[in-house]
């Protein structure tokens, strides 16, 4: 069955927000997020463990989604609702053996030739960015633009598709109109620890709108 994404997928930066992820889940679910994923390049995996689990505690009984960006692992043993995968991650083939039909599992790609070649995956969703200046990623790859979301959008049927990199509130319409079905957003959500809740209702306020 086709993932039904929201049109904001919020993702968590501790660095950023200056908040744990639970408090960042804490505020985006107050906002109305009911899918979020877990992002966290410098904390232990032990540390980064211990605040899933938390979080995942928390999610349950919420009807919130939580992904885990990077670790099967970790996604496995917190039996977490799925991952968000890297080209350089574990492969999509052995998260899927690993975590079960079930699992949501995501796909980062930065070109058409990866797109195409992510379709015949074991995804639920393929993310495909930068399409604008980020700073929220280290040697982040080459921007892309909206026209290229066109393409992609013509290129993978009714695989759902995430648009990823420096997305903020004026250039949210633009990604939806060129196709994509959602937005993760990271800064420009979570810039301002003290309004993520209603950043967030902001956003998806502003893409209901949107046709």
């Amino acid at each position: 069955m086709k993932l039904d994404l929201p049109r904001i997928y919020p993702i968590t930066d501790t660095q950023i927000s200056g908040l744990s992820h639970l408090e960042q889940v804490r505020r985006l679910v107050a906002g109305g997020a009911e899918f979020i994923q877990l992002r966290e390049k410098h904390a232990s995996p032990r540390d980064f463990f211990e605040q899933a689990n938390a979080v995942i505690n928390f999610a349950r009984g919420r009807g919130v989604k939580i992904l885990i960006n990077d670790r099967v692992d970790i996604a496995r043993a917190l039996k977490a609702d799925g991952v968000h995968l890297g080209q350089d991650d574990l492969s999509p083939e052995l998260a899927r053996q690993i975590l079960g039909p079930e699992a949501i599992i995501g796909f980062s790609t930065h070109s058409i030739e990866q797109v195409i070649a992510a379709v015949d995956l074991p995804i639920d969703y393929v993310a495909y960015g930068p399409i604008f200046q980020t700073t929220t990623k280290e040697n982040p790859d080459p921007v892309v633009e909206t026209e290229a979301i066109k393409t992609i959008r013509q290129s993978i049927g009714d695989l759902p598709l995430v648009a990823i990199g420096g997305i903020s509130g004026n250039k949210l319409r633009s990604v939806i109109q060129a196709g994509a079905d959602s937005a993760a957003m990271i800064g420009a959500i979570l810039s301002e620890p003290d309004n993520i809740a209603d950043q967030y209702k902001h956003f998806a306020i502003l893409t209901s709108r949107t046709q």
